[in-house]
């Protein structure tokens, strides 16, 4: 589920000289791989530290989540006090991720300390994207940003963003190699969980050799790949099932949209959601069936939250820089799955989104775009 462009390989200077630029949406300094220097603050910071926490965005996804808690482990291991939280009230883990192992490790927001000594943040491209512990993260001592989206705002005090990475999860386990941790069959788990969900299952075009190199390192642990892909993918509520029914049935071609490329899109409301007994984050999978339409380049699905916001999801397939369309809204992502929060009737917000299309346009779809879900 995202994609991003690659960026310069060349390592960057040390992550302590780089000053945190809030979240304005605005990288001042363009996002490189890691260096070694990056890297061992990084582990250095991590095993000096007494108390760490370690924080997933809001809504996680499979890489945000395993990522977070592969780390945790891995630090539980050695002997380090760690926590593992996102900014939901109430922290509720998704149903398709109740089997990843380390929950031991999660805690709500509220029992994160107001200032925290260091928390590194898994996954979230900028800072809005923690929601209630946005202020508690910027309090922090020391901030560790662990990312792959071209769009991170490099909001910490400390970064490892490499937008090349299919998934923060590949980060994950180069952090957790660093620190001299045992690749256990629970925190392969996790990393698995990781990279098969912002591969899409390893088919999109981020997917590297390295990528399935990765992998097969992994289930030599002894991991259950073929249940941790059923728990992903193929398996939901009955009640979902009629939801889906239900966005499909409304779903809208417009064939002129994005320079003729077409877009199609759909709205799941609260009710909707109500009538079946269908949670919020049983419904990520919807934009990867209105996405199949043949006739659309963009998909864009819009799903009204409990407090009646447009929680936005939308895909491009390889002609337009959704990460930019996005960004207009306040959200960001990948060039190629993005996302965003609305609050304006769902006519209108189609309506602007369709509007921001033709200005985002790509002459060449980007040559390492990586697939992510992070809408």
């Amino acid at each position: 589920m995202t994609p991003g462009v690659a960026a310069d390989r060349e390592p960057g200077p040390a992550a302590e000289a780089k000053p945190r630029t809030g979240d304005s949406g605005v990288r001042t300094v363009p996002p490189t791989a890691p260096g070694a220097a990056d890297w061992d603050e990084a582990v250095r910071l991590l095993l000096t530290a007494e108390d760490i926490t370690l924080l997933a965005h809001v809504s996680p996804d499979g890489d945000a989540l395993g990522s977070a808690l592969a780390v945790g482990l891995a630090l539980r291991e050695l002997g380090r006090t760690v926590r593992v939280s996102y900014g939901d009230d109430p922290l509720v883990v998704p149903s398709s991720l109740e089997f990843l192992p380390g929950q031991d490790l999660l805690v709500a927001h509220t029992e994160v300390p107001e200032e925290p000594e260091l928390v590194a943040v898994f996954d979230a491209a900028g800072s809005a994207r923690l929601g209630l512990l946005e202020a508690k993260a910027k309090a922090a001592g020391t901030l560790l940003v662990v990312d792959h989206h071209a769009s991170n705002t490099r909001f910490g005090t400390h970064h490892l963003i490499d937008v090349d990475a299919p998934a923060t999860a590949v980060l994950a386990d180069e952090l957790i190699t660093r620190l001299g941790a045992t690749l256990t069959a629970d925190i392969a788990t996790a990393l698995y969980t990781g990279l098969v969900t912002d591969t899409g299952s390893f088919k999109y075009v981020g997917t590297t050799p390295e990528t399935h190199t990765f992998a097969a390192r992994l289930m030599a642990t002894g991991i259950r790949h073929d249940l941790i892909q059923r728990a992903i993918w193929d398996t939901c509520r009955f009640g979902y099932l009629k939801v889906l029914a239900a966005a499909l049935a409304g779903a809208e071609l417009d064939a002129a949209a994005a320079g003729g490329l077409g877009l199609v899109s759909t709205v799941i409301t609260r009710a909707e959601r109500a009538a079946h007994g269908i949670r919020l984050d049983e419904i990520e999978g919807v934009i990867d069936v209105v996405r199949k339409s043949g006739e659309a380049e963009v998909a864009l699905v819009l799903k009204e939250d409990d407090d009646g916001a447009l929680r936005a999801s939308a895909r491009s397939k390889g002609a337009v820089d959704l990460g930019r369309v996005c960004g207009a809204f306040g959200g960001g992502g990948h060039a190629f799955a993005a996302g965003f929060t609305a609050y304006d009737p769902p006519a209108e917000v189609v309506a602007r989104f369709r509007e921001l299309l033709a200005d985002a346009l790509l002459p060449v779809a980007p040559a390492h775009a990586t697939p992510g879900d992070d809408a």
